[in-house]
């Protein structure tokens, strides 16, 4: 039986959002756990990628290609990685995302970035409907607030796991995201 493939999706990494205010670790800290995550992901074989970045739809912010918009160093597209652009918190909103998990073969997701209470739950909550596995990188996520980051936790009761960055490239539990 072939192994179900395993996605990363790093969200809402650009530099506006990481330069915001964030607990309970900052933006960058966040920003540099999701580079060492995908750094851990393509040396585990894994490099089915996909980084989401949030744009407004009526362009006020500057587009795509504003400044502000950009990912920050260390996390723009490799090649092979897919750049997903969403107009909400949810990254399958809209974006053909689910298409390309489905067409891709990926069954499982690991979840990282900003917000945990907003982005990630939104995102993880989707997936879960739709069917995917989903683990939550704990240490690669953060909120606006520490009173609202554990709301994020509670949102995201229903996803398979929340792991450590180290445990999610793991490749031989049941889940194919990790041991604790």
């Amino acid at each position: 039986m072939a192994s179900a493939r395993k996605a990363l999706v790093l969200i809402d990494l650009q530099q506006w959002i990481v330069g915001m205010q964030w607990e309970p670790v900052a933006g960058g800290v966040v920003a540099a756990a999701c580079v060492e995550l995908r750094d851990r992901f393509a040396h585990a074989g894994s490099p089915a990628v996909i980084l989401v970045r949030y744009v407004r739809a009526d362009g006020a912010d500057g587009g795509v290609d504003a400044a502000p918009n950009r990912l920050v160093p260390g996390l723009e597209p490799r090649a092979g990685e897919r750049l997903v652009t969403k107009n909400g918190l949810d990254a399958f909103e809209g974006t053909g995302l689910d298409d390309h998990l489905r067409g891709s073969g990926v069954t499982k997701l690991v979840l990282a970035g900003l917000s945990t209470a907003h982005g990630v739950a939104a995102t993880a909550s989707t997936a879960k409907a739709l069917g995917y596995e989903v683990a939550v990188a704990a240490d690669a996520t953060a909120s606006r607030s520490q009173s609202e980051h554990p709301v994020g936790d509670v949102r995201l009761r229903t996803v398979d796991r929340h792991v450590s960055g180290d445990d999610t490239a793991a490749q031989d539990d049941a889940t194919g995201v990790g041991q604790h």
